[in-house]
């Protein structure tokens, strides 16, 4: 048996790593984790609510449908896209959480303002996760028109909600599956 980890994090699980048959690397997946008392956090802007309101009820009904209670949940709300990674990063780095899920619905207007928020939003979330050795799932909605925004917002193309928080329990899962890395 060996003991893996999910980053810092006191979340540990003992895992069968025996030989498996001739020519079959070990494999580590998410797919089958089952939480139970876990903590989550997302992160939703207000900026666009008739879509990001729709993203966070997605998030929920899909974490909730997995086995996490609600009062497992823990939503901020921030003004805007912009202002997302500064709460998902005082979340994360609190050490409370086994994920951080990120929503939020930037729509492209007259000017380049959008590209630099998607950017740098993108950007910082990306690091975070790295920094912090946690899921950090990136659910911002980055579309050139409000049509394209209903349409991953429950529409047509699903909801970026729920695949953000499918991505977080994956993780999740893989984190404690795999095992600690060695120098």
């Amino acid at each position: 048996m060996f003991q893996a980890r999910a980053s810092g994090n006191s979340f540990s699980t003992s895992m069968d790593l025996s030989p498996k048959a001739p020519g079959v690397p070990n494999t580590f997946t998410g797919t089958d984790f089952q939480p139970s008392d876990l903590r989550v956090a997302i992160v939703v802007s207000t900026y666009n609510n008739s879509i990001t309101d729709k993203l966070l009820t997605g998030s929920v009904q899909t974490l909730t449908a997995r086995g996490i209670k609600d009062a497992q949940i823990d939503v901020a709300k921030v003004p805007g896209a912009w202002e997302i990674p500064l709460a998902a990063a005082v979340m994360a780095r609190s050490g409370k959480y086994a994920a951080v899920i990120c929503l939020g619905c930037v729509i492209r207007g007259e000017t380049t303002h959008d590209v630099h928020i998607n950017t740098q939003v993108s950007q910082t979330l990306g690091n975070l996760a790295l920094e912090c050795e946690i899921p950090v799932a990136f659910g911002v909605l980055t579309c050139n028109t409000v049509e394209q925004a209903i349409s991953r917002s429950g529409g047509a193309v699903g909801n970026k909600g729920v695949e953000a928080a499918e991505a977080a329990l994956e993780m999740m899962g893989l984190l404690r599956n795999m095992p600690e890395a060695k120098p």
